[in-house]
């Protein structure tokens, strides 16, 4: 213990020679700026033998774990669930979340970690942590699934529904109707495995027994999954399964409503991902550019830089309007705001299509111009010489269809753009030049050795 007070540098490590206010001088610690979390355990005044081991302790652990001491985390580990018999109520729970998450984590990166390991942990911690047996039972089963063990995830996932301690709340309500959700999930994952193992069937005899299997996992997953993705909130994996299901099934309508539903309804949260499984699925259906239109526009609203926006654009460019183009343009200028799409050839042939589209109209210049108004850094963004040099070496396709638009959109920094790619074409020109006359010389000079060794 006392190695440890000295690599702790506890307070015991002064000398007694040295004078309380001294002591206390060092023991002031120097304030912080960072927004750093609490201690779990602080030294106090009064801080009992039981208090003090427990802290020191957790400390070593984490010592151990921020230097990747697995083995050695693990044995300090054994010995922080002493921590459990901790009879402040509050402490005692804060313990077991700790020894839950530390000890999940060292099982994760341990080397010789088993799986009878896990299960024998989790099982641990759900009889000592009786409050988060919920989430640690769903932890439990999403562990089990991540090896592949889909049987034994969903037996625990039943077995985690059916618990109950004391008056329901509204919290161990919604962790339910969590674990109903990912129990309903394995049911789709085995309706796909049937639906597989059906699709590559070679004889007919087991085709009925195989769809009332299919069946089987289709009921047990769309009643959970109905009522579920009618709740606001983040549904995504569990809309997906749903709708892929329903499609199957040729239930075109339902799907429809409940992708409507999801990316329409005010009272479920902005979710980008609900606008683009919308627009996936009436593409699917072959629906109606306008309707694809209509539903990208509102996926632009939310993410503008999204990569559907060239499909958009596209869209926008095929209607008959001519208000459209203009509208075409404000969304490709608008993808090119973003530093991702930068060096994207599709982005700038994108843009290059509609201003040749804008071309055909007298006042493609001033709609251009008016584009560009808010755009006065685009030089710096775009076209600077470091542009052009880097766009030479690794994207001369992208330089070229850049270097055409250069004088339409930032005409007063076309020069600097522009002139790279000269001086690259007439480099390249004279490297060219000088290969060929090397290899001219040395056909030359082969000719006159050949011509030698013949009159000797």
């Amino acid at each position: 213990m006392d190695d440890l007070e000295t690599d702790l540098r506890l307070p015991n490590q002064f000398g007694e020679d040295e004078s309380s206010d001294e002591i206390s001088k060092k023991e002031k610690p120097k304030k912080t700026k960072l927004p750093l979390a609490d201690p779990v355990y602080s030294k106090t005044l009064r801080e009992t033998g039981f208090h003090r081991t427990t802290r020191i302790c957790l400390q070593q652990i984490t010592k151990a774990m921020l230097c990747h001491q697995w083995q050695e985390a693990a044995e300090y580990m054994s010995s922080y669930s002493q921590a459990l018999e901790e009879t402040t109520v509050s402490i005692s729970q804060q313990c077991t979340e700790i020894m839950w998450k530390i000890g999940t984590e060292i099982l994760h990166h341990h080397p010789n970690t088993r799986m009878e390991d896990y299960n024998l942990f989790y099982e641990q911690m759900k009889l000592t942590g009786i409050k988060k047996y919920l989430i640690i039972g769903l932890e439990h089963s999403l562990h089990l699934l991540a090896n592949g063990q889909l049987e034994d995830a969903k037996r625990q996932l039943s077995i985690t529904e059916s618990w109950r301690h004391g008056k329901e709340s509204e919290g161990q309500s919604q962790r339910i109707k969590l674990i109903q959700a990912y129990r309903s999930l394995l049911d789709y994952i085995m309706w796909c495995d049937e639906k597989c193992r059906q699709s590559n069937a070679v004889t007919d005899n087991t085709d009925a027994i195989e769809n009332q299997e299919m069946q089987n996992h289709f009921r047990k997953s769309s009643v959970n999954l109905k009522e579920i993705v009618k709740a606001p909130g983040i549904w995504d994996p569990f809309i997906l399964s749903y709708v892929d299901m329903l499609e199957f099934y040729e239930d075109h309508e339902e799907a429809l409503k409940v992708l409507e539903d999801y990316a329409y309804n005010s009272a479920f949260p902005p979710n980008p991902n609900a606008h683009v499984f919308l627009y996936r699925y009436l593409k699917r259906r072959d629906a109606p550019d306008r309707k694809l239109a209509r539903v990208l526009k509102v996926l632009r609203a939310m993410v503008p830089s999204h990569e559907l926006m060239l499909e958009y654009c596209s869209l926008l460019l095929q209607s008959e309007k001519e208000a459209n183009d203009q509208k075409a343009l404000g969304v490709a200028l608008e993808v090119l705001d973003y530093a991702c799409w930068k060096s994207s050839l599709a982005a700038w042939s994108c843009l290059k299509t509609i201003i040749d589209k804008l071309k055909c109209r007298s006042d493609w210049r001033d709609i251009v111009s008016e584009e560009m108004t808010a755009r006065d850094w685009w030089p710096a963004f775009h076209f600077t010489v470091f542009h052009a040099k880097t766009d030479s070496v690794e994207n001369p396709e992208l330089m070229e269809v850049k270097a055409s638009l250069t004088g339409v959109l930032c005409p007063d920094h076309a020069a600097y753009y522009t002139a790279v790619q000269v001086i690259s074409g007439a480099s390249t020109q004279k490297k060219n030049t000088k290969k060929m006359s090397k290899r001219g010389s040395k056909l030359a000079s082969r000719k006159r050795l050949n011509y030698r060794q013949e009159l000797r």
